[in-house]
């Protein structure tokens, strides 16, 4: 109860707290301190981010409004026929059938589906012959039809003369089931659709709208050169601009949430550098199989630069200021048993680009499985190993674990492309 006699206090008129007024002043100076910050981080990375210089020529552009032009003699798209596992150890052969690549309502198609819905179950794991009679092994892998004929691949630095690959010609066009020895007949048709013969691009631009699907796949949008210049895969290198793991966002090793962009290049395969070339981008509660994105790359003797949607959304983005080579860190010597090697630059004396200095084509297509370690051994229940002869029976044979993540719904179970656009630079 207040006093009638009392003095009334009145406090806001007795003197400052001297660290009240400091902390006031604090707080605005740290505030205004992080939108400055802020401001001249956006201002840096505008400065900083490479552009497209000169002007850009259209290459292609299709939209799938029609079938008519997309496959077939005159088409843009080269549907290439394969069982050989393209040097991934996949599982699936790629067909020319309409089962697995096709346009529906203005969009393409590229759809797994299921080795035994044509031979039956029991051919799969023995007893029979598969023979793909229009397999695309002498054309897609630079070989003439004569078997007696050898190429020269045209680089100097290399020098050599590719013989017919026999064994790997009967790898990709046939197959045999045999119970005892664990062989089986690949156990999923798909599609590899590429633009090969009718569309290529030496730095320019590439956007491909397109829905991943569903279930434990493995999509790709990438990019290979016209001609190996420099050797051998991955001498002459490799441009991907969208993979995935269609398993699900609780996946350990980056499913379907992520989205992957990179490089590939090196002077042989066990010393490919896509290691210092990679990227991803995550989206935290969705999957990219939920909804179209736009997956675009850039790419100038400069820089390459690999997105989702939004230049914000890179998922790699290179300046190239030194040469590959250079990037590499390759050692000088090689040692072969007890004997020392030279290890020669294959891109010596060309662009700092190099080997991404070269026309490239574009190929869309759907894997599944494979022995490269894409899906990691030990992880997400996987049901092989990489090191195993009789990893493709081992996956099959696991199939009621996995089958059930493909949806019995083709517009869920495919890549869906929606348009595909590629500009040169000229």
């Amino acid at each position: 109860m207040l006093s009638a006699h009392g003095p009334i206090e009145k406090p806001w008129i007795s003197a400052h707290d001297p660290y009240a007024r400091i902390a006031y002043f604090l707080t605005y100076f740290v505030m205004l301190l992080g939108v400055a910050a802020g401001a001249a981080r956006c201002f840096l990375s505008w400065r900083d981010t490479s552009v497209m210089p000169g002007q850009l020529c259209l290459v292609m552009d299709e939209n799938f409004d029609s079938a008519d032009g997309v496959f077939g003699e005159n088409g843009k798209f080269f549907r290439e026929v394969d069982m050989g596992g393209f040097g991934n150890g996949q599982f699936e052969m790629t067909t020319s059938s309409e089962n697995n690549s096709y346009v529906h309502n203005g969009r393409l198609y590229i759809t797994p589906t299921f080795t035994s819905d044509v031979i039956g179950m029991d051919s799969i794991i023995d007893g029979h012959v598969f023979n793909i009679t229009d397999c695309t092994f002498n054309i897609t892998r630079g070989y003439a039809d004569d078997t007696t004929t050898s190429q020269v691949i045209g680089n100097s630095t290399i020098g050599v003369d590719r013989a017919f690959d026999v064994e790997g010609y009967y790898r990709a066009c046939s197959a045999v089931s045999n119970i005892t020895s664990g062989q089986i007949i690949n156990p999923v048709q798909s599609a590899r659709i590429s633009t090969k013969h009718t569309a290529n691009i030496k730095y320019g631009r590439v956007e491909v709208r397109a829905k991943t699907p569903h279930g434990s796949l493995w999509p790709a949008i990438w990019m290979l050169p016209v001609d190996d210049k420099y050797g051998p895969w991955p001498l002459s290198g490799e441009i991907d601009i969208m993979e995935s793991r269609g398993n699900g966002i609780r996946y350990p090793m980056q499913g379907s949430n992520y989205v992957r962009g990179s490089l590939n290049w090196g002077p042989a395969p066990w010393m490919n550098r896509v290691w210092k070339t990679y990227g991803w981008w995550v989206q935290r509660r969705k999957s990219f199989s939920d909804d179209f994105h736009t997956y675009a790359l850039e790419w100038t003797e400069d820089f390459i630069r690999i997105y989702v949607d939004t230049r914000l959304h890179h998922t790699l983005d290179l300046k190239i200021k030194d040469s590959f080579w250079d990037r590499g860190e390759f050692p000088s010597v090689l040692q072969n048993g007890s004997e020392a090697m030279i290890l020669q630059n294959p891109w010596n004396g060309t662009s700092k680009a190099a080997p991404f200095d070269q026309p490239f084509y574009l190929i869309l297509n759907v894997a599944v499985g494979g022995t490269n370690g894409w899906f990691p051994d030990a992880n997400g229940n996987k049901p092989w190993y990489d090191g195993s002869n009789t990893a493709m029976g081992d996956f099959w044979r696991a199939r009621d674990a996995w089958q059930p993540t493909w949806s019995s719904d083709a517009e869920q179970r495919s890549l869906v492309i929606d348009s595909v656009k590629m500009w040169q630079l000229c």
